[in-house]
């Protein structure tokens, strides 16, 4: 799909993921008179009414909008996890079948694993069990325009499909404590504790979790070439191949930001799922997805960034 003269809907564009999006759909020569950016203070994807509104003259829609947060908020607000997400897929994906979309592209999470899925995580194992307890909610909650997508396929010829991008960072993230994904959470702990002159940082967990990350950028090029060039009925992984432990990771963040102090770790919080990576070898075979941004270097950016703007 040459994506130059289509009116694209971006759910969720003004946000993280979403403005590097629409970055990399500007690059592509999309004008941005066909660009729809909707603000959740206009729209609420969680009522029929708006998603249909929306819907007028729309070729592609790419759904990113989401409720999310990490561990502590995702065990204090599963019901609003759930709901929330859940609404706004299964709603959005109706009305884009109704309004006649050509293309509608589904971005999941790697929550939708299960809890013991044997790594790298394969896309032909996301029904093997059930998903991480402390995130199930959230992850269930977003699994199922994968099975929308299909069952709308195989009925109504509707062409919409599903990527699973692992765990994002980078610069514009969202660095709240109450709400904040794990790489802006430590960066920020760290920060704070240099500029109180503290001599330790508080890190939930035991440390020994691992968990794969991709670079917000990477991830952007990844879900605008699956809109020009997938169009199968498969989920896709999005990801970077790479693993590291809470442990190695938080040690990384101390030594590129030069903080000296100790890591206490707090064994009575959760570590969540006990590894995450995932197998790439789809995107790359079905639409030349790969990874650029090493890790350190993404977070030398990510940090540059906050440092700068805190």
């Amino acid at each position: 799909m040459n994506l130059v003269n289509q009116k694209i809907l971006v759910t969720g564009g003004a946000g993280f993921l979403g403005s590097f999006v629409i970055e990399k759909l500007r690059a592509k020569g999309v004008q941005d008179g066909n660009i729809l950016i909707p603000r959740s203070s206009e729209y609420d994807f969680r009522t029929m009414e708006d998603c249909k509104k929306i819907m007028a003259g729309v070729d592609v829609v790419i759904h990113l909008a989401a409720k999310v947060g990490g561990i502590g908020f995702n065990r204090e607000h599963p019901g609003e996890l759930f709901y929330d997400n859940i609404m706004m897929g299964t709603q959005l994906m109706e009305a884009a079948r109704l309004g006649g979309v050509k293309k509608f592209v589904a971005v999941g999470t790697i929550c939708a694993y299960p809890k013991f899925t044997p790594v790298p995580f394969k896309e032909d194992d996301l029904w093997i069990g059930y998903p991480e307890e402390t995130n199930a909610p959230y992850g269930l909650a977003k699994k199922m325009p994968l099975v929308q997508a299909q069952a709308y396929r195989a009925q109504y010829g509707f062409n919409a499909i599903y990527l699973l991008p692992v765990n994002l960072y980078g610069p514009r993230d969202n660095f709240k404590p109450e709400s904040s994904h794990v790489i802006p959470a430590l960066i920020k702990k760290v920060h704070d504790a240099k500029t109180a002159g503290a001599d330790h940082i508080d890190v939930w967990g035991t440390g020994s979790a691992t968990r794969e990350f991709l670079y917000v950028e990477d991830a952007a090029e990844g879900i605008v070439l699956a809109t020009e060039k997938y169009d199968k009925e498969h989920p896709v992984n999005l990801g970077s191949g790479m693993e590291i432990s809470i442990k190695d990771l938080i040690t990384t963040i101390c030594r590129l930001m030069n903080f000296k102090g100790e890591l206490w770790w707090d064994a009575t919080k959760p570590d969540g799922q006990p590894r995450r990576m995932l197998d790439v070898s789809r995107a790359e075979a079905e639409f030349g997805f790969k990874a650029k941004t090493g890790f350190e270097e993404g977070l030398e950016k990510t940090i540059e960034w906050y440092t700068t703007e805190a």
